[in-house]
């Protein structure tokens, strides 16, 4: 086949681009709401705190329901599922202009939504990360991973942006942008094909024994061990983002414009090389270069921890992020194709369980260091420890250091579950 085959340009497979369509909407809307109902809740409580609570709200009902949900993405269409999830994300925006509507609004009705909000969002992540093989075909998966994650930057960037634009407008006209975006996504979805579907989890097994299937599969699969652990560890001590305030403040003397352009280099990195790669895929030694992009994720880090110039923390920020995009690319590239269809769901809601918890945590983890031994310290620690965490999980997951081709690895058979 040569280059300019559809069957070898994955954004010519049936499906995929309007799937990317219908995630940028519900990805931008999810953006726009998290900074206006921030803003919100600030402006009537006046309470640092109420802050905290308004992210509490969202993540405690996330942690609860991902295994359930992990087991539901297995079981039921997945698309039909994604469908629900955008759809009660969109009635959390209607319910949200509903509120708005009144000035002596309760602020715990606010955090009411917010919770439902968040049991939503468990199950948009698992979903989506295991919809995304049953549309392009294996050998194509790296490439529609590296786009997506790459297009998704774009919310990132821009969703911030044109929630500060919308404010001003007033909170009622800022979530009907956000409405209509999720119930654009969900026409969008309409379009999505399935064409690699797998079979679907066996229905006998207990409750239990299939939410901890995944855990369970995740244990003897050394590869996807490796992968998750990885992941949690290199951000829990690389998580500089906490910091960038107090880098923009103290150290760099840039305000508050200079802290949007710092947190842009790490998002614009990732989207330069998520297109990149959705062009180019890692063809060879996939194993070892994902260290390697963690590691030179663990320097880009303390180079900036050390910066004094705007410039160069700038630079070090946007290495950093396109680092860390080839380590996204590879690990969950491998983690898809390591993990048979029936147990994606399952797999990838536990991801998604690290994955917050390492961000969460990563957060913490630089806060404390930051005021135990100082911000520059903290930070240099942070892109140290990520070094160390690197040869450490080289040398104890040797399977995973010498994965070569990825579309080489296979999935296993899921482990057998007992009524």
């Amino acid at each position: 086949m040569t280059v300019s085959d559809p069957a070898t340009v994955v954004y010519r497979q049936p499906g995929f681009v309007p799937f990317l369509i219908a995630r940028l909407f519900a990805s931008a809307a999810m953006q726009i709401q998290a900074i206006i109902v921030a803003w919100q809740v600030y402006a009537l409580t006046r309470d640092p705190l109420s802050l905290g609570y308004v992210g509490l709200a969202q993540f405690l009902p996330m942690v609860v329901l991902l295994l359930p949900a992990g087991d539901l993405v297995d079981r039921v269409d997945r698309r039909l599922l994604l469908h629900f999830s955008w759809g009660v994300q969109a009635l959390c925006s209607a319910l949200l202009i509903a509120l708005s509507w009144r000035a002596d609004t309760d602020v715990r009705l606010f955090y009411a939504v917010l919770v439902l909000f968040g049991a939503a969002r468990a199950f948009t992540g698992p979903t989506l990360q295991s919809l995304l093989p049953q549309i392009v075909p294996r050998g194509l998966l790296g490439k529609a991973i590296a786009l997506n994650s790459s297009i998704m930057k774009i919310a990132v960037i821009g969703g911030p942006v044109a929630g500060g634009l919308l404010y001003p407008l007033g909170p009622v006209v800022a979530y009907s942008v956000t409405l209509s975006l999720f119930v654009l996504g969900v026409l969008m979805l309409f379009a999505v094909r399935i064409r690699y579907r797998g079979d679907p989890a066996p229905a006998e097994a207990s409750a239990w024994r299939r939410f901890t299937a995944g855990i369970l599969y995740i244990r003897h699969k050394p590869v996807i061990l490796g992968i998750i652990s990885l992941d949690l560890f290199a951000v829990l001590f690389g998580g500089i983002t906490a910091l960038l305030p107090v880098y923009a403040e103290e150290v760099l003397n840039v305000g508050p414009e200079g802290l949007g352009a710092l947190r842009s280099a790490i998002a614009a990195g990732a989207f330069v090389m998520g297109l990149y790669l959705g062009v180019r895929a890692i063809q060879r030694r996939a194993g070892l270069v994902m260290f390697a992009a963690v590691a030179v994720f663990g320097v880009a880090n303390i180079v900036f921890a050390l910066s004094r110039e705007f410039w160069l923390s700038f630079a070090a920020l946007f290495v950093a992020g396109a680092a860390d995009m080839i380590s996204v690319y590879v690990r969950l590239t491998l983690l898809q194709l390591a993990t048979p269809d029936a147990m994606r769901g399952r797999v990838n809601a536990v991801n998604m369980l690290f994955i917050g918890a390492s961000n969460e945590l990563g957060e913490f983890e630089s806060g404390v260091t930051a005021s135990w031994f100082g911000t520059v310290p903290a930070a240099v620690i942070g892109g140290v420890g990520t070094l160390a965490v690197v040869g450490l999980w080289m040398s104890a997951f040797p399977a995973l250091r010498k994965v070569d081709r990825i579309e080489d690895v296979a999935a296993d058979a899921p482990p057998p579950t007992k009524p």
